[in-house]
C-alpha cells in the first residue's frame, strides 16, 4: 500500500465520490449552477452591449441629441435657474443662420399609457410627440403608410405611427393603416407603421406610438419641458462642427457660461457608444460577481461533503496509514476527490451555460465569449482544490492509532 501508484489513487478517489451518489451529485449540482450562471450571465450582459451598440449605430453617423441633464429637467447641480428644454431652443437651433452645419432638429415629448382596439391593449416602451423633421434626423423612415405633416402638427391632428410591436399586439397580421386606435384615452388615426428596428438591450425600439407634438402636450403630458431634442448634421463630415454650432445656441439660450453649469447635454453616436459601453461593461461585471457568489456556494458543498466524507472514513484511512500508505497518498485521493466533483460540475455547467444562451433571456440574445466560459471552468477547478483542501489535510494529518480507535 506504500506504493501506490498514481492510477491506485485515482482509482480510490473515484471509488469513494462512487459510495455516496446521491450526496456527490448534489455537490455536482452546486458547482453545475454556479458555473452556468456565470457564463449565461456575463453572455446576457455581453449580448445587451452589442444590441445597444447596434441600435445606436442605426442612428447614423450625423445624429446628435440634446438631453436634459440627468433625464428629469434639472440640472446636474441643481441650477436654480434652469428650464429644462423648450420648443425656443429647438427653433434657435433650427435658425440656419446661426447653425448652418444643423440640417434639422426636432423636439421629443414622451409620455407614458397604454394602447388599446375593442378589448386588445399594448402598453408601448415609448410615446413620443415630435415634428416630420424627427423622423429622418432619428434615422426612423415609415415602412408602410406616411408621414405626419407639419399641418398635422399645427393642428395637433389625432393622428399615429406605430412601431411594428405595437402593430402586431393590436392587429396581429391584420393592417393597422387607416384602424383607429386609443391610446389614453384619446382617439388616434393610424397613417402609418416605423420600419423595425429591432431590440436594444432591454429597449424593445419597436415598441413605440409617435405623434403630432401638439397632441402629446394638449392631451397627455402638458407644456413642460421636453424630453430631449433629435438633430441632424448636414452630413457625416459635418458632425463635430453642428455639435459646436447646438453647444454655442444652447449655452446662449440656457444663460450658460461655464461648462460645469450646463443644464443640458450633447451627445453624439460616439458620445452615446462610448457611454453605452461603460454602462454595459458595469452591468457585466456586476452580473458576474451575483453569479459567482454561486459558485462560492458550491465550494462550501464541496467542503461540506469532504468533511462528512473524512468522518464516515476515518478507520478506513487508519488501516491504510497503518498499513504504510504515506500522506501523500491519502492529501492526493482526497484532493483529486474534490477537483473531480467541481470539474464534473464545471464540465456540466459550461454545457448548460452555452446551451441556455442560445435562447434569448429577457429579451436580449446572450453572446457568450470564450474567456467566460475559459474562466468559470477553471475557477470551477479551483473551487475543487481550494475547498477541498482543508479536509484532504485534515484526513491526511490523523494519526494511525487514533483512526484505528474511531467508531
Amino acid at each position: 500500500m506504500g506504493g501506490l501508484g498514481f492510477r491506485e489513487i485515482w482509482r480510490f478517489a473515484w471509488r469513494g465520490i462512487a459510495a455516496n451518489r446521491l450526496r456527490s451529485s448534489l455537490t455536482v449540482l452546486g458547482v453545475l449552477i454556479g458555473v452556468s450562471s456565470v457564463i449565461v450571465l456575463t453572455a446576457v450582459g455581453n449580448g445587451s452591449a452589442i444590441s445597444v451598440k447596434q441600435g445606436i449605430e442605426k442612428l447614423g453617423t450625423n445624429s446628435i441629441l440634446v438631453m436634459r441633464m440627468g433625464g428629469g429637467g434639472f440640472s446636474r447641480n441643481q441650477n436654480s435657474n434652469s428650464k429644462g428644454l423648450t420648443m425656443s431652443d429647438v427653433n434657435a437651433l433650427n435658425d440656419k443662420e446661426k447653425a448652418p452645419h444643423v440640417k434639422a432638429a426636432a423636439p421629443i415629448l414622451t409620455a407614458t399609457g397604454s394602447c388599446t382596439i375593442g378589448n386588445i391593449s399594448s402598453t408601448p416602451q415609448n410615446m413620443t410627440g415630435t415634428w416630420p423633421s424627427y423622423f429622418e434626423a432619428a434615422n426612423s423612415p415609415v415602412d408602410k403608410g406616411s408621414y405626419f405633416t407639419n399641418d398635422d402638427v399645427s393642428v395637433g391632428r389625432p393622428v399615429a405611427i406605430i412601431g411594428t410591436t405595437v402593430a402586431k399586439e393590436l392587429f396581429d397580421t391584420d393592417s393597422p393603416l387607416d384602424q383607429v386606435i386609443r391610446c389614453n384615452g384619446v382617439s388616434l388615426n393610424v397613417i402609418g407603421v416605423m420600419k423595425s428596428k429591432g431590440t436594444t438591450g432591454f429597449q424593445d425600439a419597436d415598441s413605440i406610438v409617435i405623434m403630432p407634438i401638439t397632441l402629446v402636450q394638449r392631451s397627455m403630458s402638458g407644456y413642460g419641458s421636453l424630453s430631449q431634442i433629435q438633430v441632424e448634421a448636414t452630413d457625416s463630415k459635418s458632425t463635430q462642427d453642428a455639435m459646436d454650432e447646438v453647444t454655442s445656441i444652447m449655452n446662449t439660450q440656457h444663460k450658460i457660461k461655464t461648462s460645469a453649469s450646463a443644464d443640458y447635454r450633447v451627445l453624439n453616436q460616439a458620445s452615446l457608444l462610448q457611454s453605452s459601453s461603460d454602462s454595459s461593461h458595469t452591468l457585466t461585471v456586476l452580473l458576474a460577481a451575483i453569479a459567482a457568489i454561486s459558485l462560492l456556494v458550491g465550494g462550501i458543498g464541496i467542503t461540506n461533503i469532504m468533511l462528512v466524507s473524512v468522518t464516515e472514513r476515518t478507520r478506513e484511512i487508519g488501516i491504510r496509514k497503518a498499513i504504510g500508505a504515506p500522506k501523500s497518498a491519502i492529501l492526493s485521493q482526497f484532493l483529486i476527490e474534490a477537483t473531480l466533483l467541481s470539474l464534473l460540475g464545471g464540465i456540466s455547467g459550461v454545457l448548460l451555460g452555452v446551451g441556455i444562451s442560445h435562447f434569448k433571456v429577457l429579451g436580449v440574445q446572450p453572446v457568450v465569449s470564450l474567456s467566460s466560459v475559459l474562466l468559470a471552468f477553471l475557477v470551477s477547478a479551483f473551487v475543487g482544490l481550494l475547498f477541498g483542501g482543508w479536509p484532504a489535510n485534515r484526513a491526511a494529518s490523523l494519526r494511525p492509532i487514533e483512526a484505528l480507535r474511531h467508531e
